[in-house]
């Protein structure tokens, strides 16, 4: 049995989930409707200061950007059919971003939100069944939210009805879900394991302004800390780029830990001692030769080069620095499992260079200090929106 929580219902069997479920059309006007009552809600002041995670999805639903979306779309672009989508624990919204975009695709939809899910996650089922009722019924009929404990047998049943299985998680989740066979015609969309950093220019670093070098770290805070730093996109990494000078680091650092201390981030005891095992495995591998603990918030460790980057999460708040002499440096460094490169101080110009030199090996995104966790309908280098569809051709 799995428990149906949007719409919500009583438990059932997979069997009468999926029956009456039939495709819509690409941009159908009852689920944009439904949307942009539901980004309504989440804009609503009070959800977002409980979560100010859900006001950034809120703006990603309103009606021009939707509108904008789906303007994106080619001609006799048509839906792919059911899709299945199994999102991670540790970030709460993504679901939601993956189901509005296939939804507007015209699919419908089962997400199996996972038991762990936080209460940002709940948030949202809250909402999106508050905007249920003024939706038309075809919306309930075929978009789907349902928890279910591990249980293989309804993977593979949803697995088999499914024209598309999106599967974000840990490498090992991807390669758990797979040995659910899909129909021949069905096809995988995999978010596994990726890492992100962040590289700063030291000569626009020093020419900034207080103002401006307190907005970028705040961004930077932003990224880390929302989601714990456990984020794919949330930088982990901080590369310093051009002629080193002095204790410029001593002093990022410093207005680093006042920026957590400022927001109000805190770490409970569990997390602060993860962070410090951690760290002290860097150092004790010979990566890292020097470590800070600034409170309890903040730990950074200097790495013995640009090679030793960590991609594994060292707890929540904890920044490995290195110093590259330039972009190009970073080159031989990046691989395919680095997502997104949070950057400060740099040219439109220099920032295309560097993509073109790494040459799509790694990196699918390069944003600004503080837009590292804004979803967008291109992530990880897949345009979502034609994932979710299929175009025909015709040739006359």
């Amino acid at each position: 049995m799995i428990e149906q929580r949007f719409p919500e219902g009583p438990p059932c069997e997979v069997a009468e989930l999926l029956s009456g479920m039939d495709r819509l059309g690409v941009g159908d006007e009852r689920i944009r409707d439904f949307l942009t009552t539901f980004s309504r809600r989440l804009l609503d002041p009070e959800l977002a200061r409980a979560h100010p995670e859900l006001g950034s999805l809120g703006f990603f639903l309103r009606p021009a950007e939707v509108g904008r979306a789906l303007g994106s779309l080619a001609d006799l672009r048509f839906p792919r059919g059911l899709v299945f989508h199994l999102p991670p624990a540790n970030v709460d919204t993504v679901f939601v971003y993956a189901l509005a975009l296939s939804a507007l695709a015209g699919n419908a939809n089962v997400v199996r939100l996972s038991e762990r899910a936080g209460p940002a996650a709940h948030a949202v089922l809250d909402a999106l069944n508050a905007a249920l009722g003024d939706a038309d019924p075809a919306v309930a009929r075929t978009q789907k939210v349902v928890s279910y404990p591990r249980d293989d047998d309804a993977t593979a049943v949803l697995s088999q009805a499914c024209d598309l299985r999106v599967i974000w998680g840990g490498d090992q989740a991807v390669t758990e879900i797979r040995r659910h066979p899909l129909q021949p015609w069905a096809r995988d969309l995999t978010f596994p394991d990726r890492s992100s950093f962040a590289a700063l220019s030291i000569p626009a670093w020093l020419a900034a302004d207080s103002g401006t070098r307190r907005t970028a770290v705040a961004g930077l805070v932003a990224d880390a800390y929302w989601f714990d730093q456990a984020a794919c996109s949330a930088p982990r990494t901080i590369f310093w780029v051009g002629p080193e000078h002095g204790d410029v680091k001593t002093a990022f650092e410093s207005l680093l830990a006042e920026t957590v201390a400022d927001q109000g981030w805190k770490m409970d005891a569990a997390m602060a001692v993860e962070k410090r095992v951690r760290s002290y495995g860097q150092a004790a591998d010979g990566s890292a030769t020097a470590l800070r603990f600034l409170g309890g918030a903040v730990a950074t460790l200097d790495l013995v080069g640009p090679g030793a980057m960590p991609r594994h999460w060292l707890g929540a708040g904890t920044f490995a620095h290195a110093h590259v002499p330039s972009l190009e440096a970073l080159v031989p460094v990046i691989g395919r499992r680095d997502q997104t490169m949070s950057a400060f101080g740099f040219t439109r110009e220099e920032l295309t260079g560097f993509a073109r030199q790494v040459g799509g090996r790694g990196i699918d995104r390069i944003v600004p200090f503080g837009s590292a966790l804004t979803f967008a309908q291109v992530w990880d280098g897949y345009d979502l929106l034609a994932e979710f569809t299929r175009q025909t051709t015709i040739t006359v």
